[in-house]
């Protein structure tokens, strides 16, 4: 497989055992289900040495293998929480890590938005759609708002809507579609 023959998922919360990692999964079922290789990044993953100041000069080793595995993404569909009105502090953080301006600088990128408010993180994904443009990714126009997400992805995996899980499996073919894979895998 070539190396950007795949999209990196990212579940961007480090809370354990998150809403955000159970609806991160769902999505990687999804293209697991469409046969697209994809994989996922947990940012509970990311060891504590990337949260010591001097990590943004001298990256960890650790991180340095992450760094590279946003680089060979075909894409990246980021899955993100809305935490007091917005993304939280370590996706950004996560961010302002990664290399500029390569990481992102014309890389495809969908969004998912998870809350156990009414909005669907609406807020959230429109500040982080901010971020990655200023960076010069390619903002896939299809997103996913999931409200009420605790009751529609409980901790047993057992989903509860058929619409929202037919709305994801769309997302994900066609930000698969958008990123190019299906005309490389023919």
């Amino acid at each position: 497989m070539h190396p950007h023959d795949s999209i990196l998922i990212i579940s961007g919360t480090n809370r354990p055992d998150s809403s955000t990692l159970r609806v991160a999964r769902r999505v990687e079922r999804h293209y697991a289900d469409a046969g697209i290789p994809a994989n996922l990044l947990n940012l509970e993953e990311l060891g504590t040495e990337v949260f010591k100041p001097e990590a943004y000069a001298a990256k960890p080793p650790a991180f340095e293998a992450v760094q590279q595995r946003v680089l060979d993404s075909a894409g990246l569909h980021v899955v993100l929480p809305e935490y007091n009105g917005s993304f939280p502090g370590v996706l950004k953080y996560f961010i302002d890590l990664l290399r500029f301006p390569e990481s992102f600088d014309r890389k495809p990128v969908a969004f998912v938005g998870v809350t156990s408010g009414t909005w669907g993180a609406l807020r959230a994904v429109e500040q982080m759609q901010m971020v990655f443009a200023h960076r010069h990714a390619h903002v896939y126009p299809e997103r996913v708002f999931i409200s009420d997400v605790a009751r529609k992805f409980p901790p047993d995996g057992a989903l509860t809507d058929a619409a929202l899980d037919d709305r994801l499996s769309q997302q994900v073919r066609g930000f698969a579609q958008f990123c190019g894979l299906f005309a490389r895998r023919r």
